[in-house]
């Protein structure tokens, strides 16, 4: 449906603000468990959601894992009563405090962090043992990415000192290739090989000095329907869900749907062919150079200047606009976005009908 995002009662909804549409949100969710042939293997992440009812959906879904980035990304999955949830995290400092007392709150979910350091595991298995838990943690691993983890030809050093730590469990590995996100479906599976023989090599390397399976983590959303069929191999893409701009024409192989849109209205008209939209830096990520949203009901504005509560569009006729015309904006990257909003709006069969709380925006939530 061409106007699939157009809202009815768009007065009840005062702008900049988030919409999300569950039907396809639920879409893209199925469209997921498609591509990985079931649940078992998926692990989303849910960095880009932050919203207790998008998890609600996953698990009503069938997903029983997840990955997250913070501790209240942590405490929001284990408020829907997710089973086991990583934090791709390494905790350092006043975070093992925190995650430690997370475990003790909810001890229906199970919990697991990252680790790539000696004397971080070392604290972490001190903390676990004064509290009298035992925490699975997994091997990070530097696939390519270069921001954290061990570079794979010394995680087997690393395993060997820490496996003896006590109350730390050593459940598996975790890469992350976010650098790999090339349009061209050819060099995105080659690069990907590339990541996963490293991390293979010391999947292999590792698993035989441990008593028990380990798994291996790894795959975002561009890489996710390559990394997916690998043995042992479980995924964690998270833009799936909502999708945006930059990825839905940087992966045309990948067919999911908008699913989140950021609502604006025309504050100013300017002169003959520019207008100005109250959607600053304060509601779009901005760490794109412009345009960082594209309209769809304007396809022909360009953004030309943005500043922290303003747009300056550039038209090929200001006269078609009003003031108070409203825009429905796709964000290039969606993520950074949903965690510049307290609430989303949510619409079905163009109508507004609730409001979910972005409750993971937070560093905080109990704990």
């Amino acid at each position: 449906m061409a106007d699939w995002y157009k809202i009815n009662n768009i007065e009840q909804i005062d702008s900049p603000a988030l919409v999300v549409y569950p039907e396809r949100i639920q879409e893209n969710i199925d469209l997921a468990i498609q591509i990985a042939r079931g649940t078992n293997k998926l692990r989303p992440h849910v960095k880009t959601n932050k919203m207790r009812e998008v998890c609600a959906i996953m698990l009503k879904s069938g997903i029983t894992k997840y990955k997250c980035a913070t501790i209240a990304e942590a405490e929001m999955l284990a408020l829907v009563n997710a089973p086991d949830v990583l934090l791709a995290y390494q905790p350092v400092g006043p975070k093992i405090e925190r995650l430690i007392e997370l475990i003790k709150a909810y001890p229906d979910t199970r919990f697991s962090c990252l680790v790539d350091n000696e004397e971080n595991a070392k604290a972490i298995s001190d903390l676990c043992r004064e509290n009298n838990i035992t925490l699975n943690i997994f091997i990070d691993l530097n696939i390519g990415m270069d921001r954290t983890g061990i570079k794979p030809e010394k995680a087997i050093d690393l395993v060997q000192a820490i496996i003896d730590l006590p109350r730390i469990h050593i459940a598996g590995l975790h890469g992350y290739d976010g650098h790999i996100h090339d349009e061209d479906t050819e060099i995105r599976c080659k690069k990907s090989d590339i990541s996963f023989a490293l991390a293979e090599k010391a999947y292999k390397e590792i698993k035989p000095l441990l008593p028990h399976p380990i798994a291996l983590v790894m795959g975002g959303t561009p890489t996710f329907p390559i990394h997916i069929h690998r043995e042992n191999c479980e995924c964690s893409p998270g833009t799936f869900v909502f999708w945006d701009w930059g990825y839905k024409h940087m992966l045309e192989d990948l067919p999911f749907k908008y699913a989140a849109v950021v609502i604006s209205r025309v504050i100013s008209i300017i002169d003959s062919t520019h207008i100005c939209i109250d959607l600053g830096h304060k509601s779009v990520a901005a760490e794109n150079p412009l345009p960082r949203v594209h309209f769809l009901n304007a396809s022909e504005a360009t953004p030309v200047a943005q500043s922290e509560e303003h747009l300056v569009l550039n038209v090929p006729d200001s006269n078609i606009y009003r003031i108070g015309t409203v825009l429905y904006g796709i964000p290039v990257h969606i993520c950074p976005t949903v965690a510049l909003y307290d609430k989303a709006y949510v619409v079905d069969h163009n109508e507004k009908i609730d409001e979910w709380k972005i409750i993971a925006r937070n560093r905080y939530i109990n704990y």
